[in-house]
């Protein structure tokens, strides 16, 4: 069934989103309404220290009420290529900046009311530099094996919808290509 945009209502206009109510009207002239999270999108980053070591972070979640075990990322500016971002984010949050860095793919993160797509990066050749923290983030970098971070998901320490999804999205269909043994 294809809908039509009839009219569309902002309802709020933050830093990082907008709440629109969008009303839509089929061919047979039927109305609904749709509540949308309009956010610019966002990048999400698998740093590797070495083949089997890799960065997450403790980073402290307002909205979720405790800190989270998370992979490095971050909002995309306006216009911002995902590939920049991932990097500027790394960088910001992690302190390391990435020699090279491979896209592994995107995903919705809750696509039934918010328009956020995550582009997922892997991060090699890493340097140290320092971290540029924005005043209200509250970061701690704890570096693990990839196969640590897996068992962290399977224990429930890992319960970062963005996080899982890269961790499982590599070791799923990246992990051998991208370390050159296939």
């Amino acid at each position: 069934m294809d809908l039509e945009l009839v009219e569309k209502q902002r309802l709020y206009e933050g830093k990082k989103i907008s709440l629109e109510v969008h009303h839509l009207q089929d061919g047979n002239g039927h109305r609904v309404r749709r509540e949308v999270v309009v956010h610019p999108g966002a990048v999400v980053v698998l740093p590797f220290l070495s083949t089997d070591r890799i960065l997450l972070i403790r980073n402290r979640r307002y909205a979720a009420g405790q800190t989270l075990v998370e992979l490095p990322a971050g909002t995309l500016d306006k216009k911002e290529d995902p590939m920049n971002c991932a990097g500027r984010e790394l960088q910001e949050e992690t302190g390391y900046l990435a020699g090279r860095l491979q896209r592994l793919g995107g995903f919705y993160s809750s696509p039934g009311v918010l328009s956020e797509k995550l582009y997922a990066f892997a991060a090699y050749d890493l340097q140290r530099t320092a971290t540029a923290l924005e005043d209200d983030e509250e970061i701690e970098v704890m570096e693990t094996s990839f196969d640590e971070a897996i068992e962290m998901i399977r224990q429930g320490q890992i319960i970062d919808a963005k996080t899982i999804a890269t961790l499982l999205m590599y070791e799923r269909f990246n992990r051998d290509v991208l370390r050159g043994i296939k």
